[in-house]
């Protein structure tokens, strides 16, 4: 009879939620009490926006990220909406760019000052109008700039450029209108080429944004759908929901076929909303209970069982929203690979939660870091919508590093030989480094060196892998392991330039300390 292993072989099986502590968190901060099921908190490195609770219109605080402890009652607030604010989100290209829509039927587009507020910020930067009913959601396009998605009770979706010089907008670019009741999630693919939403008729849709057509629908019986999220480039969908008897229940999809889902998993009979979030990078997916302290997490794998159950993040003080730092606003130094800003409306207070991969090793680790989404566009807002899809930029975390372009797409992705030809690319790439320059040359060697080591026995690979055995560095399949190889290499040829120079300084004190004994020797 053969044996199973209990636990899966994982390296962020031992991940731990760690909560800050008082002084390091925002208090008395009145957070809303609106009951719409949203996040009601934004959070970049430089700053921390939360929904808050006030009389007569709308508002939300903007606070920096490192002025912690209690807030003044009588600082400053971002108030232009009539109604309730009920959602908000920072630009991804541009941490001093907000976006808030209201029940006011509006989208307002917001300038955050780069210093301390000394009064209430009333003029929005531009401010869309184009809704019949209140807006509810607001999503930015993870990879082109200024392009803006929003969803009202009009049942409508509307994408937005940003990129005019008008102050106010009346006319979207695209009017998605393929849905027949409220909109209650949007979640875009890694590239933003696909949206998925999920929709109070209790269907998923994965939609063409730019077409404006329907490529995927499909709902289940047994699962009233309250969020839905792309799972990267897994080419599946992630749903949380209730079940038949109202339990919490989370589910998953494929994403070419949503008639029956691959998974489907009760949790608990809590009643609240769970929010689902997913970190590519890691490939470990959160899931926040509203109302509760809990957080659950998994990792997320290709094959069966697809869900893999790490642990349970618990706390007394339920939270009513949740913000999540994008991941280079994280500490590397302690290991930690995500964090959540946790809304607890009872005490006033906004409680930043760690997860952390326990280490021992003070230095950076590279294998629970690997290349994440830079804080810059990959393409313009007109390129995109001429129909081309490109991922986004990506950046090492190690500290200095800078962005490394990522390959343009058109419509379909091309095969790895064609698209290396980095020096084709459109878009910004931003600074980078002058061994990046030199990168797509290196690029196409590298793959030059992974045929010719094919060819040869296995003894003599083993010569061409600087410094990294075969099977510990297999040939890249994609054009992001390609990348990290090239970075990893890097690493080697930094490493031995550091020996060499070590030993010619050893080389050096040698050579002075022979001739300070023949001098000696002279002497006598």
């Amino acid at each position: 009879m053969s044996w199973h292993p209990q636990y899966r072989s994982s390296k962020f099986r031992h991940v731990y939620g760690k909560a800050a502590s008082k002084d390091k968190c925002y208090d008395c901060v009145p957070i809303t009490r609106n009951v719409h099921d949203n996040h009601f908190c934004a959070v970049n490195p430089s700053f921390i926006a939360v929904v808050t609770e006030c009389a007569g219109g709308g508002t939300f605080l903007v606070i920096p990220i490192k002025q912690t402890g209690k807030l003044d009652p009588h600082y400053p607030k971002v108030c232009g909406h009539k109604g309730n604010v009920l959602d908000i989100k920072w630009n991804p290209f541009n941490d001093f760019v907000i976006a808030s829509c209201s029940e006011d039927t509006t989208v307002k587009i917001w300038d955050i000052p780069n210093q301390l507020l000394k009064r209430n910020i009333t003029t929005p930067k531009k401010e869309l109008l184009g809704h019949a009913r209140r807006v509810g959601l607001i999503e930015w396009h993870p990879t082109a700039d200024n392009i803006l998605f929003s969803s009202g009770y009009d049942y409508k979706v509307m994408i937005w450029n940003l990129d005019v010089k008008d102050a106010v907008l009346s006319k979207p670019v695209q009017i998605l209108d393929t849905h027949k009741d409220v909109v209650l999630s949007m979640s875009f693919n890694t590239d933003g080429s696909l949206l998925a939403t999920a929709c109070r008729d209790r269907k998923i849709r994965v939609i063409d944004p730019r077409a404006g057509t329907v490529l995927q629908e499909g709902s289940y019986k047994s699962h009233k759908v309250n969020k839905v999220l792309f799972l990267g480039d897994m080419k599946k969908l992630f749903s949380t929901g209730t079940s038949l008897w109202n339990n919490r229940q989370i589910a998953l999809w494929d994403q070419n076929d949503l008639s029956v889902p691959l998974l489907e998993e009760d949790l608990d009979g809590s009643s609240g909303l769970l929010f689902p979030i997913y970190d590519s990078d890691t490939h470990m997916l959160y899931v926040v209970g509203k109302g509760d302290g809990n957080i659950r997490y998994y990792e997320i794998s290709p094959e069966k069982p697809y869900l893999n159950y790490l642990m349970e993040y618990r706390s007394q003080s339920p939270q009513k929203g949740i913000g999540m730092m994008p991941k280079r606003g994280l500490d590397v130094a302690a290991c930690e690979i995500f964090r959540f800003y946790k809304l607890v409306p009872t005490k006033s207070l906004i409680e930043p939660i760690s997860m952390i991969v326990p280490r021992r090793s003070e230095s950076y680790q590279e294998d629970i870091y690997p290349l994440t989404a830079a804080a810059q566009p990959a393409l313009t807002a007109q390129e995109w919508l001429n129909g081309i899809n490109k991922g986004p930029l990506l950046v090492s975390l190690r500290p200095g590093s800078e962005a490394v372009n990522s390959l343009p797409q058109f419509l379909e992705s091309e095969p790895l030989m064609k698209a290396t030809d980095l020096s084709q690319q459109q878009g910004g790439g931003g600074r980078m480094l002058l061994e990046d320059k030199q990168k797509p040359r290196e690029i196409k060697d590298g793959i030059k060196r992974l045929k010719v080591e094919e060819k040869l026995p296995k003894n003599e690979q083993m010569c061409l892998s600087n410094g990294f055995g075969i099977f510990e560095c297999p040939p890249p399949k994609t054009e992001n392991e390609l990348l990290q190889m090239y970075y990893r290499q890097q690493e080697e040829i930094r490493r031995l330039r550091e020996l060499v120079i070590q030993r010619d300084v050893q080389i050096k004190q040698l050579e002075l300390e022979l001739r300070n004994l023949s001098m000696d020797t002279g002497n006598y």
